[in-house]
């Protein structure tokens, strides 16, 4: 981030944009997005990792760090192409309703579609093909492998799949390779037009002076061609059976804590080799996205790894983690990348120490500053300019539902301290984060519209009914574009004239043209 301006954006998911058929992608809604963000004098766009999804549709849990989800590629824009006609993908049931994703119709339905435009594209001999599969050659490949694998073992888990591929034995290889040929070509088509898409909407994005905010998080998928193709970087036995996984220890929020299950790293072997790995991915991702946000930040310094085969999180070690040591490799070998850290919950002097050194912006959620009339780090009066002040996250519910869950007396302390009209308190919270010295203020598109709980994005550790919720087609419109607009100009977070008279924002366009 630049940090000599001040700044806003709005947090929207992919596939919570509205489209035709079922879910957001890289499509024209995408586009139309972009220009309302612009009109709006929004600087940023806040998205979810981009990776495909695995069981429970979760954009934390993937089959790949590298690979992008195949649900985002726009089938309106293959049918353009002569890949696709629209009455194949009219005749497709997606769900009924226009405001939610049915993930059950999507995964039965999608992949034909983009199966009959894998046969009929003439992509293999274009020339972007080529560059794309040589720019790649790194993760293509496994990716690709690991997938045509997946299906031919009736979608399995790797860790029960036969020995000799399971462990990678070269005539394994070799022999899939050619066995599976046709499927692994069609998970490269996926992934050139995903690619080809994203491409260009960044373009667009970034050209009407609009940066994205990508997400990273911390740990791969257990079911993942990552931890399949080099589980030397992980905590495997001889075997490749998990010796711990991921999680966090009971806390406030949780008396059992929470069993991500995610492969724990072998730092060790990560720094034998200079951390190559990390390396490639951090230069991956800061080609897809302007800035990383990077999850579960504290996972650097120490991490909390539960011994493989429990049920819940309260049995566990905190382990040191890389620390700076990793962060210095990356900026020796790829130079300043713009990272925010996420460094939410509770903090340690490990992670204090990290984020001094490193001197990235950490996060500050105003939906855990109000509790007991306590003072708080979350509260404004205690930011400092390096932060990026939320609303709350995709992992929160929306700002009216928090409102009206909370207990009297913190409900009282918000309103004395938000200024806030308790029959319309969203706007009030909203301007008290502009407010702020925090050179970013991102606000989840859900809390612009004044929505309830049912368009909550995720309840961590649930399962059913996440990552689901999608804009409707009329809902950010023009006028939401303009009082949106307006409170960003008011609290200087647009260097661009204006004069406001009547509510009403007014620039001056002779200066700006």
């Amino acid at each position: 981030m630049n940090n000599s301006q001040r700044a806003s954006g709005v947090l929207m998911p992919i596939f919570s944009l509205p489209s035709k058929y079922g879910i957001g992608t890289f499509g024209k809604e995408a586009y139309n997005f972009v220009d309302a963000l612009k009109t709006a004098k929004q600087k940023y766009w806040q998205i979810l990792p981009l990776c495909p999804t695995s069981y429970g549709d979760s954009p934390y849990q993937s089959f790949s760090t590298f690979a992008g989800n195949p649900y985002f590629i726009d089938l309106e824009m293959l049918i353009e192409e002569g890949c696709l006609t629209k009455k194949q993908c009219d005749a497709v049931d997606f769900g009924e309703k226009d405001d939610s994703i049915d993930y059950f119709k999507m995964y039965n339905a999608r992949y034909e579609l983009l199966r009959e435009a894998y046969q009929k594209s003439n992509y293999k001999n274009t020339n972007d093909y080529a560059r794309f599969t040589k720019r790649n050659s790194y993760w293509l490949f496994n990716y690709c492998l690991f997938m045509a694998l997946k299906k031919h073992f009736n979608n399995i888990t790797w860790l029960e799949w036969d020995d000799d591929i399971k462990h990678r034995n070269h005539s394994a290889i070799n022999k899939y390779k050619k066995e599976l040929s046709d499927e692994i070509n069609f998970q490269s088509f996926m992934q050139f037009y995903f690619s080809k898409q994203w491409s260009a909407l960044k373009n667009y994005t970034n050209k009407k002076g609009i940066k994205i905010i990508g997400d990273l998080p911390i740990y791969v998928a257990m079911d993942s061609a990552d931890a399949w193709a080099d589980p030397h970087l992980f905590m495997f036995d001889e075997n490749l059976k998990p010796q711990t996984v991921a999680g966090v220890p009971p806390d406030y929020f949780s008396a059992y804590g929470q069993l991500w299950g995610n492969p724990i790293y072998n730092w060790q072997n990560h720094k034998k080799t200079n951390y190559d790995w990390w390396v490639k991915r951090l230069s991956h991702v800061s080609k897809l996205y302007d800035t990383v946000r990077i999850d579960h930040f504290r996972g650097f310094a120490e991490y909390w790894a539960v011994p493989f085969g429990e049920r819940t999180a309260k049995k566990g070690n905190w382990e040191k983690g890389p620390g700076f040591d990793l962060f210095k490799e990356i900026k020796n070998k790829l130079g300043d990348i713009d990272i925010i850290a996420e460094d939410l919950g509770v903090t340690s002097k490990g992670l204090e120490k990290l984020m001094a050194k490193c001197e990235y912006p950490g996060m500050k959620i105003l939906q855990f500053a109000f509790s007991k009339w306590q003072d708080s780090n979350y509260l404004p009066h205690n930011y400092t300019k390096n932060c990026v002040v939320y609303t709350g996250t995709h992992d929160n519910t929306t700002t009216l539902q928090w409102f009206n869950d909370l207990k009297m007396t913190d409900k009282h302390f918000v309103t004395e301290y938000c200024r806030v009209n308790v029959k319309n308190p969203v706007y009030d919270i909203i301007e008290t984060a502009f407010s702020s010295v925090a050179n970013l203020v991102i606000i989840p598109m859900q809390d612009y519209l004044i929505m309830n709980g049912n368009a909550r994005i995720n309840t961590p550790s649930t399962l059913g009914f996440n990552w689901q919720w999608r804009l409707k087609k009329c809902q950010f419109n023009k006028k939401l574009q303009l009082k949106i607009a307006l409170i960003t100009e008011t609290y200087f977070r647009n260097n661009r004239a204006l004069l406001i008279k009547k509510g009403n924002v007014k620039n001056e366009q002779s200066k700006n043209n």
